[in-house]
């Protein structure tokens, strides 16, 4: 007989007596197991909970901030309207949606020292952490943008937002400051006693829609041309003259409007009031980040 024979003897032993075997143990389980089986089952959206969270970790931890060039042309230089073509890269946006997805809700405004909701807005809103890399890397890249604007000593970029649309959906005329400065609230990062927005970042995400603009009707561009559009490689526009005056700039993923909001004085500027035209189908994501000016 072959060396080999003992082994595989004694293998086949070994599966036999668990054959012969399994079906007692699992008589001898089976009460065990159905008295168990509600603990199990509760025990499941947990599981599914904490795999979701190490997902988001994973997605999040797996973005590199990677120096990106963007391009800058002057609206209008008073008030002060920069556009700014491809301000986001492609994985920046990607990861901004996956950051602000789950906190998406009915968008609301500030007044009277409280957030309200308001007929004038009916998007929805979604607030990003500002330690998640991808939004640290584009507010880092906004700080920079701001220049002497900014002093990072005394002033905060602010949190941002993201907002979307569907179809129907807009924000009525409105202004980013405040009639007055308001007095800084507890857990703030600037260090003042007061603070304003002193400008205004709107990117866009996501850009799969009609309709949608963003209307500065107090703003003009500053070519004397009849004409005054800006257009991608395709030949498509960027803004236009709307109709009843100022311009309007249609929604492009990856592409920014920059504005001042304030005089030098600390006032805000009438001019820069602004509008999110209705959808008209589709969907638009945008990014808001209110950079601070800070008092003492």
């Amino acid at each position: 007989m072959a060396p080999t024979g003992r082994p595989a003897g004694v293998l086949a032993l070994s599966f036999t007596l668990i054959a012969v075997s399994a079906p007692v143990l699992y008589r001898f389980a089976s009460p065990y197991l159905t008295f168990l089986e509600p603990y199990l089952e509760s025990l499941s959206p947990s599981i599914a909970k904490t795999s979701s969270a190490q997902t988001d970790y994973l997605s999040s931890s797996s973005f590199n901030c990677t120096p990106h060039t963007y391009t800058t042309e002057i609206v209008s230089l008073d008030p002060l309207l920069i556009y700014i073509d491809s301000f986001l890269s492609a994985a920046e946006i990607d990861a901004l949606l996956a950051a602000g997805e789950p906190a998406f809700a009915p968008s609301r405004v500030y007044k009277s020292g409280r957030n309200q909701d308001t007929a004038d807005r009916t998007s929805s809103s979604a607030g990003l952490a500002r330690d998640n890399p991808a939004v640290s890397c584009v507010l880092a890249r906004a700080e920079t943008f701001l220049g002497t604007l900014f002093d990072p000593a005394r002033d905060d970029i602010g949190p941002p937002q993201l907002v979307r649309y569907t179809a129907g959906q807009r924000f009525n005329r409105h202004r980013d400051w405040y009639e007055r400065p308001q007095p800084a609230r507890e857990g703030m990062a600037g260090r003042g006693r007061s603070w304003n927005r002193v400008a205004s970042f709107f990117a866009i995400l996501q850009d799969g829609c009609a309709g949608g603009e963003t209307w500065f009707p107090l703003v003009n561009a500053t070519t004397t041309t009849t004409t005054p559009a800006r257009a991608n490689g395709a030949g498509r526009r960027f803004w236009r003259a709307h109709e009843d005056g100022g311009l309007a700039f249609r929604p492009v993923a990856g592409n920014a409007l920059f504005w001042v909001n304030l005089f030098a004085n600390g006032t805000g500027d009438d001019r820069t009031v602004h509008a999110g035209l209705p959808l008209e189908d589709g969907l638009k994501t945008a990014m808001n980040i209110w950079p601070r000016k800070f008092y003492a």
